[in-house]
């Protein structure tokens, strides 16, 4: 039987290749946006899977938006407006999907930063979008692009993560914030936020999301896959109702709802008096590899080579000399290292920047620097 021509015409992700080929131990990965699995609290989540036991009712079928009490919860968690609503998603992932397959016709013009994440633009491809892109700055997108852009293309949606961008992670500024904020109001363009990474700074004060300042033109995205576990499969997407409404309705046709004693299970973590020495915890550990990894990258990387600090998230955007990147990340892996080229973050690979993305919060400190002196070492040769 053929495949739907929207398949045929979305590449095989490298991600999920490279990711099969790193699974070996001998392989320090680099590659994928893995927490580390010592981070997970399973301790403080015993109790409440245990107790699940005594609650038959979270493992019967339930309503398509979520749990209701952990949606209580997360109306005030997340301080949502009086005419705001949320739906609880397997994974921020579906949440991306749902919006997509609630909202974009084919044909309608989607606006990404470029690069941007591999994820969105499989979602966006699959459902027949344009996407457009606008260059990237240290200070987020480039605005004046953006405006031009809005200006010629009148796009749908704006999708962006700005909070330690994937795969950059860079964190836009509150100037930027405010400035995307007022176009998407002037120009009518839902602004589509992507915030897995926010709870992982660990430098600095948090910024005000985008969505603060265009409440009534925003959808959001939020995980927990980051700051408890990627096996919940728990996300929530929220934004005004008559946005949430159409969301519903797809997911009722997707998956009736997501796994309610899961869902359950997140609330008690979520409630539990440690859960916040916990997180405080998880970004102690992260900053620690981070440093690691940005240290070993200056001190050990030729001189042509450029990497950006970040504070927060999990990866460190580094840019080398013009090469074939998947041909690098090859020699990388037959080395004993993953990694992911620059061309998979962009809708058209041919002719971007040479970049690496590198993942610093699934390795140990002494892989990491190990790590850096296998990459120094090859891009050496290279040159």
């Amino acid at each position: 039987m053929e495949i739907a021509r929207s398949l045929q015409n979305v590449p095989s992700s490298y991600i999920r290749e490279i990711l099969s080929a790193a699974s070996d131990p001998s392989v320090i990965s680099l590659a994928g946006g893995l927490p580390d699995p010592d981070t997970f609290p399973i301790e403080l989540m015993r109790s409440t899977f245990e107790g699940l036991c005594d609650k038959p009712e979270v493992f019967q079928y339930g309503t398509t938006a979520g749990y209701a009490p952990l949606l209580d919860f997360l109306s005030d968690y997340y301080q949502l407006l009086s005419n705001h609503s949320a739906v609880v998603c397997t994974g921020s992932q579906q949440g991306l999907d749902l919006v997509a397959r609630a909202y974009i016709n084919p044909g309608d013009t989607v606006v990404m930063e470029a690069p941007s994440y591999l994820g969105a633009m499989q979602v966006f491809g699959l459902v027949g979008a344009n996407i457009v892109t606008v260059s990237q700055v240290a200070s987020g997108p480039n605005l004046e692009q953006l405006e031009a852009c809005f200006k010629i293309n009148a796009p749908k949606m704006f999708y962006a993560v700005p909070d330690f961008h994937n795969p950059t992670g860079v964190c836009w500024t509150l100037e930027t914030r405010q400035k995307v904020a007022e176009l998407c109001i002037q120009y009518n363009v839902a602004f589509i936020e992507d915030a897995p990474y926010r709870e992982l700074r660990f430098t600095g004060e948090a910024l005000p999301m985008v969505s603060t300042f265009c409440p009534d033109h925003s959808i959001v995205f939020r995980s927990f896959s980051k700051i408890a576990s990627p096996g919940l499969r728990i996300g929530v997407v929220t934004g005004k109702k008559s946005y949430i409404e159409p969301i519903i309705k797809i997911k009722q046709g997707a998956d009736l709802h997501s796994s309610i004693p899961m869902q359950a299970a997140l609330l008690g973590l979520l409630k539990h008096d440690d859960f916040d020495a916990h997180l405080e915890s998880v970004k102690e550990i992260y900053k620690a590899r981070y440093q690691t990894l940005f240290e070993a990258l200056e001190a050990k990387l030729p001189e042509s080579c450029t990497l950006n600090s970040v504070d927060g998230g999990m990866f460190i955007w580094v840019g080398i000399p013009s090469c074939d990147t998947f041909e690098l990340a090859k020699v990388l892996l037959s080395k004993g290292v993953a990694v992911v080229p620059s061309p998979v973050f962009y809708p058209e690979a041919n002719e971007q920047p040479s970049a690496l993305r590198l993942n610093f919060t699934n390795s140990t400190p002494e892989e990491l620097v190990k790590a850096v002196d296998v990459l120094a070492n090859v891009l050496s040769e290279h040159q």
